[in-house]
């Protein structure tokens, strides 16, 4: 962003398109991708909360109920800080500035923005959140079955990637405000992981120590 890197890496996508945004409204990026995308992570959720209500009722699935506890929350938690942040941040879209075909012009992160410009909601990037979000599937994995940890952090990277790819051909999104939005939800995933393994830990101890209490 600072470096200018951003616009760089815009322009390029621009003039490919023909000095205007080709692939605003193309189905492969805006129905297929965008809100495809958004009803797949909703769905993925979904699974994610019907499995987790299912192991803490039953006693026969005990062992999933932390580690589908902790991708639930990390998936919440990962989309709705990215959400938060956007409507705090205040920076407008590729589309919205006059390099681009819009009104606007560039105003940073921490710069002021002129009376009365309207706000901006475009940074970091919502819509990769819906992916980016699943990168917690990296530590899930660690907490059930380690091996698959690259397989579940590639989903997530994938999926953020081809989103976020996706809102950056239609003029939505800079490069930076997707890879804010990936730290975001690695940082989330990651402090939750520590937590929810420090919880698990003390929940198998109590069990184990009552049982030496009874047998002693």
């Amino acid at each position: 962003m600072g470096m200018g890197g951003d616009q760089w890496l815009a322009d390029q996508f621009y003039r490919l398109e023909g000095h205007h945004w080709a692939l605003q409204n193309a189905w492969a990026t805006s129905q297929l991708v965008h809100k495809g995308g958004k009803w797949a992570s909703a769905l993925g959720a979904l699974v994610t909360i019907l499995l987790c209500t299912h192991a803490w009722r039953s006693d026969r699935t005990a062992a999933w109920r932390w580690p589908l506890l902790y991708l639930l929350l990390a998936v919440a938690l990962g989309t709705g800080a990215v959400s938060l942040l956007k409507s705090l941040t205040n920076m407008d879209c590729p589309w919205d500035l006059a390099r681009y075909g819009g009104l606007r012009e560039y105003v940073g992160v921490f710069a002021s923005r002129p009376p009365g410009m309207p706000r901006g909601v475009c940074f970091p990037a919502g819509h990769s959140s819906a992916g980016f979000a699943w990168v917690s599937l990296y530590f899930f994995a660690l907490l059930v079955r380690p091996a698959w940890r690259w397989r579940g952090l590639a989903v997530g990277l994938v999926a953020g990637g081809v989103f976020g790819l996706a809102q950056q051909l239609r003029g939505a999104h800079f490069l930076s405000h997707d890879l804010w939005t990936l730290a975001t939800c690695w940082a989330l995933s990651l402090g939750l992981y520590l937590l929810i393994q420090r919880i698990d830990a003390r929940t198998q101890t109590v069990p184990a120590i009552a049982a030496e209490g009874e047998a002693a």
